[in-house]
């Protein structure tokens, strides 16, 4: 342990009760950081974690070691639970940042006298703040593009649902841009569906997607050759007119494929396909 380093540590131990009950007002003046008792609870966890971590010789400079293992993984569960109720990454690293100003003013109550002495462990004490709130951030981040990826997950699942429109029938209603995660999550769930329902028939509607050009083309004729291996066939629906010209400009090659202009027009093939027919029921007349 170096000497600013001990100094530091034995400040800590020396005024524990200061530090943390000026950590707590400092991080209250701030507003939205949570109740009295949650802020001093925390500040309080915080605060016996740094401490161990410099009994155990630990440099301030970095919180990489083993001896920072605590006091990193409650940085952590703090930013993440600040994420939870919607604080900002900012919020979070000003409530760790309050932490210099009661060590400051302890520091120039016990060193003043010594001003080299003071500077070396104003040092370690800034630098060690520092991380610690840098930390908070970049987990705050990592945390956020988790949730942003996990809720981005579930609307391409919500998004491309498969629906039984009859017996040995299914439907994917397709809406926005159709890409390789999305293609996959398609094909993945059709798939598992005509293995469930034993379905002849899957309609993919593209009704919903603004634009075809070869990239959405490929993929659809993954999916179509996916659903053929499972031993059904695929109807294409929803080709409008600006679609078909745009495939035809394109060159893809769709042959082989059943495509209509409608959903309805698909179903109606379908049924067709698989045996059934509609018919119209006479209205009842009066009497």
């Amino acid at each position: 342990m170096t000497g600013e380093n001990k100094a530091l540590a034995e400040l800590l131990e020396r005024s524990h009760d200061d530090v943390l009950r000026g950590w707590v007002q400092a991080a209250g003046a701030l507003g939205g950081a949570g109740s009295a008792q949650a802020i001093q609870a925390e500040a309080r966890d915080l605060l016996q974690h740094v401490l161990s971590g410099l009994r155990a010789g630990a440099s301030p400079e970095s919180l990489d070691g083993a001896a920072w293992a605590d006091l990193r993984a409650a940085l952590e569960g703090l930013s993440r639970s600040r994420v939870a109720q919607g604080q900002t990454a900012g919020d979070t690293s000003a409530f760790v940042l309050a932490f210099k100003r009661p060590l400051f003013s302890t520091l120039q109550q016990h060193h003043g006298a010594d001003p080299k002495q003071a500077m070396a462990v104003l040092w370690a004490g800034s630098v060690l703040v520092d991380q610690m709130a840098q930390l908070t951030v970049t987990t705050y981040q990592r945390t956020r593009e988790e949730v942003i990826r996990r809720q981005q997950h579930e609307l391409l699942e919500l998004s491309t649902p498969v629906i039984k429109l009859w017996d040995g029938v299914l439907a994917v209603p397709m809406i926005g841009t159709l890409d390789s995660q999305r293609t996959q999550l398609v094909m993945e769930a059709l798939l598992q569906r005509i293995v469930e329902t034993g379905a002849q028939l899957a309609i993919i509607d593209i009704t919903g997607v603004p634009t075809v050009d070869t990239l959405v083309a490929q993929h659809l004729l993954k999916t179509v050759s996916a659903i053929r291996l499972m031993g059904a066939d695929c109807i294409i629906s929803g080709i409008r007119p600006q679609i078909a010209q745009t495939i035809v400009h394109l060159g893809i090659d769709l042959q082989g494929i059943a495509s209509k202009s409608s959903l309805a027009d698909a179903l109606a093939m379908a049924l067709q396909q698989t045996g059934f027919r509609i018919t119209r029921v006479a209205a009842a007349t009066a009497d």
